[in-house]
């Protein structure tokens, strides 16, 4: 990847990490720690890899993006309104009432939002089944899903994996977000899934993973993915909870807590110092 454009992508992607604190801060609520981490990801999917356009947000032919672990809605709200679908100052509605920025997406009122999502476990299903019915119509859009790593404990997930898999869905690519954090402590200490790759690669996946953090790993792997052989395809990508907020970072208090003002305050700070640094 160029220079310049790995540093448009930072500063997209530090703009979504401000957009995420925004948001919860003044929701008072929300899931900052699994939103920092896949903010890289979601910027790069929407800035780079995905076929969308904010103007039709419902065009036919788009890529479609199922945020599985839908309680990160912040992170896919912050990159939409980045990205065009509407206002960034909207983002200060977080989970207010009469706000159409509801605490997880709806796909009936926020342009952008492909599939309603919340109930971990699923999401990864509706996926499979868009994927499947471009396959069914001759379609040649692409599915991506992003589902967390404590999610895999839900059984559905594996029948999706099954299903997948069965039906030779190479146009679905998965990420899983591997932060190693849910919100009951570390995913090894409260139900461990590991190891995530070889069993993807049992239920006849496609598996690579990467670093969620380095755009040029990210981009590499992305290209691997494009290269499709009749088998699904799942990312699993190291990631840091809370990435870009230093007391934020591997923090699983940070899960499900929204920052007072003067937390507010340092995360901004931060966040800010970084973009200045980026755009010096």
């Amino acid at each position: 990847m160029n220079d310049l454009k790995k540093k448009q992508l930072q500063i997209t992607a530090c703009k979504v990490r401000m957009g995420i604190i925004e948001g919860v801060f003044n929701a008072k609520s929300g899931h900052p720690g699994g939103s920092l981490s896949i903010a890289d990801l979601l910027t790069y999917l929407y800035f780079e890899q995905m076929n969308v356009d904010p103007a039709d947000p419902k065009k036919a032919d788009r890529d479609r993006l199922v945020l599985s672990k839908g309680h990160t809605a912040p992170a896919l709200y912050s990159v939409l309104a980045q990205k065009g679908y509407f206002p960034v100052d909207e983002l200060k509605t977080l989970r207010h009432i009469g706000a159409r920025l509801q605490g997880h997406p709806d796909m009936k009122y926020i342009p952008g939002v492909d599939m309603s999502t919340g109930s971990l476990g699923q999401g990864i299903s509706a996926a499979c089944g868009m994927a499947l019915s471009a396959k069914k119509f001759g379609d040649d859009y692409k599915v991506y899903a992003i589902t967390g790593d404590g999610e895999l404990e839900e059984g559905q997930v594996w029948e999706a994996a099954m299903f997948a898999a069965h039906y030779k869905l190479d146009n679905l690519v998965v990420i899983v977000d591997n932060n190693g954090l849910q919100i009951d402590g570390r995913i090894t200490e409260v139900m461990s899934p590991m190891p995530i790759t070889d069993k993807f690669e049992a239920f006849g996946w496609k598996v690579l993973t990467m670093d969620a953090h380095d755009f040029d790993d990210i981009e590499k792997t992305f290209a691997e993915a494009a290269k499709t052989d009749g088998r699904p395809t799942v990312i699993v990508q190291k990631s840091i909870k809370g990435k870009g907020v230093s007391y934020m970072e591997d923090q699983v208090g940070w899960h499900g807590t929204a920052p007072n003002k003067e937390q507010y305050d340092q995360a901004m700070s931060e966040l800010n110092a970084q973009l200045a640094a980026l755009e010096g």
